[in-house]
């Protein structure tokens, strides 16, 4: 099957589908995007994303293109045009086409696109088996990172230097030594007492959709969390590590930067919490 896209009120085959060469996406990163995970043909904390969605045209005042429930309309008539069981659906707003120029156009509507592809639980499953690896960079994006901007620079540069380094992500660390967040994902410890914390969300990271699930599970199964930065040492001796998103779940970690985390071993607690995550989305 031909994958589909969506722009702006057509449905396009995926290999013709474009955007005008002064969409202000393209040209200055004016615009925001959500990214939900399909499971068993349903969209996973649909509501959780639209609402982001919302919330980040409101911070860069952006006119939404259309209502809600149209736009949930068009989601899954994209999802059924590309016939997605397992996969994602990505979408994006800028501010529109405009001729260029730094201000907001006065009269430019906003521009809409979709996508969405297929993925594998497969994968994903052998990844969190296994393991992966993470390294620690500077982190160098602006401070509104409760933004989810399409000005993904920094991200990809802190990405590009973790596959470089034979690593699955990238923990980026601000100028304090504290951890922000991974360059797509939310970054957690398990402490030696079996403790779990993540950082607050506040203007220096993204809350998560996948987070923000997880967290409520924790609070009915009784876990102990507790919302706080946590310093690359304090990383390096945990007992556990692993992130989140919306992509890869809750992955575990077993190494950063030349440390060994733990034994080396996806451990017992990001384990089992994959294995809640998982019976979240399938339920």
């Amino acid at each position: 099957m031909s994958r589909i896209a969506y722009v702006n009120g057509q449905y396009i085959p995926h290999n013709q589908a474009s955007v005008h060469i002064e969409d202000r996406g393209y040209q200055f990163a004016d615009g925001v995007y959500e990214v939900i995970p399909i499971v068993a043909g349903k969209m996973i904390d649909e509501a959780g994303h639209l609402d982001r969605l919302w919330r980040s045209m409101d911070e860069l005042r952006i006119e939404a293109p259309m209502k809600r429930h149209p736009m949930q309309l068009v989601m899954r008539e994209v999802l059924r045009q590309n016939g997605i069981e397992t996969g994602l659906i990505y979408m994006q707003v800028t501010r529109g086409v405009a001729p260029r120029d730094h201000p907001f156009p006065q009269d430019a509507d906003s521009s809409l696109v979709m996508t969405a592809k297929r993925t594998s639980m497969a994968k994903s499953m052998k990844k969190a088996e296994e393991g992966v690896a993470v390294v620690t960079v500077p982190d160098i994006r602006w401070k509104r990172c409760d933004i989810k901007s399409v000005s993904l620079l920094p991200n990809i540069l802190a990405k590009q230097e973790a596959v470089e380094k034979g690593a699955q992500e990238a923990f980026q660390v601000d100028e304090e030594g504290q951890v922000t967040e991974g360059s797509s994902t939310n970054a957690w410890i398990v402490q030696q007492d079996g403790t779990l914390v993540t950082r607050p969300t506040n203007n220096d990271i993204l809350a998560g959709i996948t987070r923000a699930a997880l967290l409520e599970l924790l609070e009915e199964k009784g876990f102990k969390v507790s919302l706080r930065s946590f310093s690359v040492e304090e990383l390096k001796s945990a007992r556990e590590v692993f992130f989140t998103s919306s992509s890869s779940y809750v992955q575990p970690v077993i190494k950063v930067d030349d440390t060994i985390i733990g034994n080396g071993q996806p451990g017992s607690i990001s384990t089992d919490l994959r294995n809640v995550f998982k019976e979240y989305m399938e339920n």
